[in-house]
Parts: structure tokens; C-alpha cells; sequence
């Protein structure tokens, strides 16, 4: 996998990159995992509904293609785009997903903190109380209430083309979190977002970025 560090990229035409990307490889092209940070941006899903964006107020709102409702980019959040052939690699969508979230539960334990994931929500959540414990929430489940406890610290969203992929996975570490208030994280009203500075953990988006793409590297 060749690895691309991108830096401070606009949103709009990073995902016009990709686009173009997966619809110019073929069988021989060498999949790409893509580092960046976006300057503050709302992304939203196929499945995007306006009622999720409270108040975005100067900040704008572009339309995409990838799976999920809306999210929140800016600076300090590592955004991780990996390229994949999926045909060529033998993974099914769901183990593709699931290898995205566990390099993230891999970088988060890099860093002492234990994620969580919550069925039906993909992405990783940690516990607010204690993200540096590995217990599990304890009490009753609650179905209306699934992120009872949780903040969430990665969100996630892929295109699947010609068994090809793009977009990719967001994870916050020193980041500006007050637009994540102005819209329902993922669709859902009132999930807490948090990121790796408020946690207290002491780090950099280049380390964070590099242990991240090391993760996905391994298991892509």
C-alpha cells in the first residue's frame, strides 16, 4: 500500500481526487491510503437528512456519496482514505469495515485509551467516565439509549465502486469540538463527540497520523 501524506487539504476537491481515482485504476493498481486534515467542513451521507444539521451557520455543508448522515471534518482530526480493491484483496465490505475500526481500536490502545464499539453505530466510541479502562459498561441495556456513557471519537463512511473503496474513517485528536454541536453527530441527537486532547492524552496529529496509518497499513 503506498501511503500519501496530503497535509491541510480542502474537502471538496480531495473527495473529486478520489473519485477520479478509483474510476481510473484497474486490476494492476496499487492501492493508496490517504493522510490529510480538512479546513471545517459538514459532509453529508447518502442517507443524509437536513433535520440532523442544527445550525451549521458559516461552516459549509457538501453533499457525498458515501454511506451514513452527517459529520463534522476541521483541523486536528486525522482523515485516513484508503484506496482499497476489495475483489483483488478477498474482503468482503463488512470484514473491510471491521479491519477500519479495529485500527483505530488499535491506535487508541497505542495511546491508552480503550474504543468501543457499538452495534448498528459504526465507528469507535469510548467510555466518558474512564476512557483508559478496559471494563465494559455495566447496568441494563437501554435501546434508546445506546451510547449511554459513551462519547464517540471516530466516525466512519466508505464508498464501495467496482469493488473498489473511498472515503475512509475520521479520528479526533486535538480538535475544535464546538461544530460537532451544531448538528446530530451520525444522525444521532445528542451523542457526546470527544477527542484525544480532552481526554488528556498528550499527543500530535503527526504521531497520532502516523500510528494510524501503521495500524491500517497491517491489516490492509
Amino acid at each position: 500500500m503506498q501511503i500519501r501524506h496530503l497535509g491541510r487539504a480542502a474537502y471538496l476537491p480531495t473527495y473529486e481526487a478520489m473519485q477520479a481515482f478509483t474510476a481510473g485504476r484497474d486490476a494492476d493498481t496499487p492501492d493508496e491510503l490517504w493522510l490529510c486534515e480538512h479546513p471545517p467542513v459538514f459532509t453529508q451521507g447518502l442517507a443524509g437528512q437536513t433535520g440532523h444539521l442544527l445550525e451549521p451557520g458559516n461552516i459549509p455543508v457538501i453533499q457525498t456519496n458515501r454511506g451514513g448522515q452527517v459529520t463534522f471534518h476541521g483541523p486536528g482530526q486525522v482523515m485516513a482514505y484508503p484506496l482499497v480493491n476489495l475483489q483483488r484483496a478477498g474482503y468482503y465490505v463488512k470484514e473491510y469495515v471491521y479491519k477500519l475500526e479495529e485500527s483505530v481500536i488499535r491506535t487508541l490502545a497505542h495511546f491508552g485509551v480503550t474504543g468501543h464499539r457499538v452495534a448498528g453505530a459504526p465507528g469507535i466510541y469510548v467510555r466518558l467516565d474512564d476512557p483508559f479502562i478496559h471494563a465494559a459498561l455495566t447496568g441494563p441495556a437501554n435501546p434508546s439509549d445506546p451510547f449511554k456513557g459513551l462519547g464517540k471519537i471516530s466516525a466512519l463512511g466508505i464508498k464501495v465502486s467496482r469493488h473498489c473503496t473511498y472515503h475512509g474513517v475520521a479520528m479526533n485528536v486535538a480538535m475544535d469540538l464546538e461544530p460537532f454541536e451544531r448538528i446530530n453527530p451520525c444522525g444521532y441527537a445528542g451523542l457526546k463527540t470527544v477527542d484525544l486532547s480532552t481526554m488528556g492524552v498528550d499527543t500530535t496529529w503527526d504521531e497520532a497520523a502516523q500510528v494510524l496509518a501503521k495500524q491500517l497499513d497491517a491489516r490492509l
